[in-house]
This record gives C-alpha cells, structure tokens and sequence, in this order.
C-alpha cells in the first residue's frame, strides 16, 4: 500500500496528474480542489496518498492533506459514494465547508457537489452527523482560524466538545455549537463557561 508519495510535478490534467518520483511517473487521481492548488510543474510536491485495489487495476487518489484523505475516506463510507463522487464533493467543498454542511445539516451546500442529488446529500448529512472527523478550523467557527491556535484546539473547548458529545450531541453539532461559544467568549474561556454557552447555541 502506498500512503504518501514525494516528487516532482511531471504533468497536470482535468482529473489526475503525474508525480514523478525517482524517474518513475505515478498516475495520480485527484479533486478539482487539489488539483489547483497544486506547485507548478516541475516543482516538488507532496501528496497523501489513498490506494484502492482492485481485480483489474490498482489506483492512486492524492491529496494535499491528511485531513482531506480522511474526508475522501469517509465519503465512501456512505452507500452509493464511490471515488469520483467523493472527489466531486472535496472538488466543491474545504474540509472546513463540509464540516460546516454537516454540522448544520445543509443538504443544499453539499448538493452543488456534481453527481449529488437531493437525495444523497440528505443521506451524506445525515450518516456523517457522528462519523465527522474531530474538531478542525471550521468546527470552531472560524474562531481560530489564520492563527497558529489553529493548529491546536485551546484544552477547555476540547473539553466542552466531548462534555457535549457526552450528553447525547453528534461531534460535529457539538464543536460548532463550542466554536461559536469561543469565538463569543475568547480563547481564554473556561470550559463550564463554553459548556453553557454551546447548549444555548444547540438549544435554539
């Protein structure tokens, strides 16, 4: 299995690329998103790699990210995903956007992704409400975001988040509920106080 790749950026098409590395020419899928924010040919990269086996071919997905990997993931985890809708989906959506669609519930944000009806995008919010990965940026409703707190969820709103979950809350309602709390109250605020202030914001 193959879990990253490191080289050089060889070619770029609509769909994949291929990431020369060592003299040897990787065929890589990837969304529209990766695919643009990807160096200039020629440069290096570093690609986090999904392999997928199968009887009559072994194919590569990459993306820029660990987090965006963990997303393609656990789109397929939901019945009538596949790869090329999962790359549609992170195409359209940041991982930010798509936590925020799930936490909210809104089946319209993730209904632009091509190849996603109606139908499907209800059953995306709805399986993924408790499969979401943990807390990122956008769970924390931008509160950290652009600094490097960013990086590091603040102790207390950790702390609020599972307290929340404990009560019966999905994990993504639960960290927007706890990221508005902190973005109202500041990062300095204690986890009583963010535990109170994100029932208020899930109880309205």
């Amino acid at each position: 299995m193959i879990g990253k790749l490191k080289g050089l950026i060889d070619e770029v098409g609509e769909e994949e690329l291929i990431l020369d590395v060592g003299g040897v020419g990787y065929v890589v899928a990837a969304s529209a998103r990766t695919l643009r924010g990807l160096p200039a040919v020629g440069q290096a990269a570093t690609l986090f790699i999904d392999t997928q086996m199968r009887e009559d071919a072994i194919r590569l997905f990459g993306f820029l990210t660990a987090a965006e990997r963990d997303w393609f993931r656990l789109l397929q985890s939901v019945q009538g995903v596949g790869s090329k809708v999962a790359l549609a989906v992170l195409g359209t959506l940041s991982g930010d956007a798509l936590a925020a669609a799930i936490a909210h519930q809104d089946k319209a944000a993730m209904a632009r992704a091509p190849g996603v009806g109606p139908k499907l995008a209800a059953r995306l919010v709805h399986e993924l409400k408790d499969k979401a990965p943990a807390l990122g940026v956008a769970d924390l409703g931008g509160a950290i975001a652009g600094s490097e707190a960013a990086e590091k969820l603040p102790k207390a709103a950790a702390d609020a988040t599972l307290a929340l979950v404990g009560l019966g809350y999905g994990r993504p309602q639960a960290a927007a509920a706890v990221g508005k709390a902190l973005a109202a109250l500041g990062p300095e605020a204690a986890t009583a106080a963010l535990i109170k202030a994100g029932l208020k914001e899930l109880a309205q």
